[in-house]
């Protein structure tokens, strides 16, 4: 046989000096897509095959060998301990772990787990980070009765579990939430009256100032049998058990969330000067602590460890200022470098105790910015124009010892401000830092984080009585018990390798 060359490129040329000039398109310039250069012309000893002898010829031919085929991935197991597998050189000696053994009573029941969607009264997705637990609790406490009286684990997403399936498969749900922020003694935000959504029952419904409405779907997802907790206990993970187990974390986030800790993943924050050290820059370190159930070889455990999280000094926000800036007076601080500081914090506000979150400052200072402010004449409302420190000295008879030189604290929306004076703002607790430390910062958490080990096992113990995880009704239903004492287990104390000369 005898291999032809392939066809060339219309317009280069071939070896033996013949050139192919094939059709070209008029749209593009290149040859039509539908036709083929003609095939080269064949030398004149070379006697071409018939398509006939060549399926003959093929047929007469052994065929090709099979493809290599990939190899088998190996099965991997757990390589079980030899029963003489335990080590036994050096010194015995009696170790305390920090795990508290669980017991779990025998249960037939199913974790059910519902998709939770959050919407605005507009239909509009909630975007808004920590309302979903706020949201989550007033709907409990509205609609006990429609829940069968269950208790629920919200992961503060888009996860709710029950013990037990609800009423309904898909379940939607009105909640009225009231805006604790509603401003209503800040300069700059008008007040009045939102109105009642119409239908539905009015003792649900009633509208608050300010208030805010929420649709809540609750969607069936999946089951996970509780029994899985069972087999976590004897050692026999599986993908129902890593589940189970996940379950009970969310129930420890969010029984800290309810007793007001700052929660970072499996991490808890209690709001405990005691636990606060100063690094500097208006910075806090604070010590909490790690919780999460394991499977371990001795069965369940909850394994509690120290954790450390920077946090905003609490208290006055000029405080919080003077020592961010590093300066020793009002006036010197640099307020392009403030509202990076202080945008998305939150404060409380004086003498109305209420809470809001920071979006920016004002363009003035305190005595010359000013905002509309509606008042009552007669029968009629008329509007004057005010500045922010006349508003809360004449009005409200509030005295602003150095505010009036200072721009305002803006906590409300965009197209609608909301003022308050610096010197009446206070940041409140638990609100994390989450910039870059200085080198002497990090140098300072670590020296200060430092705990010796009967330190910190008080701390630990001190973390488990706190949290008081035996009070949760959740865990009660799932029937855990957790023992108060560390796990003690046996350990060896080697002996000194030997140095070789």
């Amino acid at each position: 046989r005898t291999v032809r060359e392939g066809p060339t490129p219309a317009g280069e040329d071939r070896r033996d000096g013949t050139r192919i000039a094939g059709r070209m398109d008029p749209h593009d310039g290149e040859p039509a897509a539908d036709e083929l250069p003609p095939p080269p012309p064949l030398p004149p000893n070379v006697v071409p095959i018939i398509a006939e002898d060549a399926a003959a010829a093929s047929e007469s031919e052994p065929p090709p060998p099979p493809p290599p085929s990939k190899p088998a991935k190996p099965r991997r197991h757990i390589m079980a301990r030899p029963p003489n597998g335990l080590g036994k050189k050096g010194q015995p000696i009696q170790l305390l772990a920090n795990h508290y053994k669980v017991s779990v009573k025998p249960s037939e029941e199913f974790f059910n787990h519902y998709y939770v969607n959050l919407k605005y009264e507009d239909d509009t997705p909630v975007d808004s980070k920590g309302i979903g637990r706020k949201v989550l609790d007033k709907l409990q406490h509205t609609y006990h009765s429609e829940l069968a009286d269950k208790d629920f684990a919200y992961d503060g997403e888009k996860s709710l579990f029950t013990i037990g399936a609800l009423p309904q498969i898909n379940n939607e749900f009105i909640v009225v939430l009231e805006d604790i922020g509603s401003g209503k003694t800040a300069a700059g935000s008008p007040g009045g009256n939102n109105g009642s959504p119409g239908g539905g029952d009015q003792k649900r419904v009633r509208r608050p100032y300010q208030a805010k409405t929420f649709k809540v779907e609750l969607n069936f997802a999946a089951t996970i049998p509780m029994a899985a907790i069972g087999h976590a206990i004897r050692g026999q993970e599986s993908e129902h058990s890593l589940e189970a187990l996940r379950v009970l974390d969310i129930i420890l986030r969010q029984h800290s969330a309810k007793q007001g800790c700052l929660l970072v993943r499996q991490s808890f924050f209690h709001n405990n000067p005691s636990s606060f050290v100063d690094l500097g820059g208006g910075v806090m370190g604070c010590r909490g602590f790690h919780s999460s159930f394991r499977g371990t070889q001795s069965g369940l455990s909850l394994n509690i460890d120290v954790s450390t999280t920077m946090i905003v000094k609490p208290g006055p926000v000029i405080d919080f200022l003077l020592a961010n800036q590093k300066v020793d007076h009002p006036d010197k601080i640099d307020w392009q470098k403030a509202k990076r500081a202080l945008k998305n914090l939150r404060i409380k506000t004086t003498p109305a105790n209420s809470e809001f979150k920071i979006v920016g400052l004002s363009e003035r200072n305190c005595n010359e910015q000013m905002f509309p402010l509606r008042r009552r004449n007669g029968d009629t409302t008329e509007t004057v124009e005010i500045t922010v420190y006349d508003y809360f000295v004449k009005n409200r008879g509030i005295e602003l010892r150095y505010s009036g030189n200072l721009p305002c604290i803006n906590a409300g929306r965009p197209k609608r401000p909301t003022y308050f004076p610096v010197e009446l703002c206070t940041l409140v607790p638990l609100q994390r830092y989450t910039k870059a430390l200085s080198t002497m910062q990090r140098t300072s958490l670590v020296e200060k984080s430092r705990q010796k080990p009967h330190e910190r096992m008080s701390t630990l113990n001190d973390a488990l009585k706190r949290s008081n995880y035996d009070a949760d009704p959740m865990l009660k239903a799932c029937g855990i018990q957790i023992a108060q004492n560390f796990t003690q287990i046996e350990g060896r104390v080697l002996p000194a390798p030997k140095v070789s000369q």
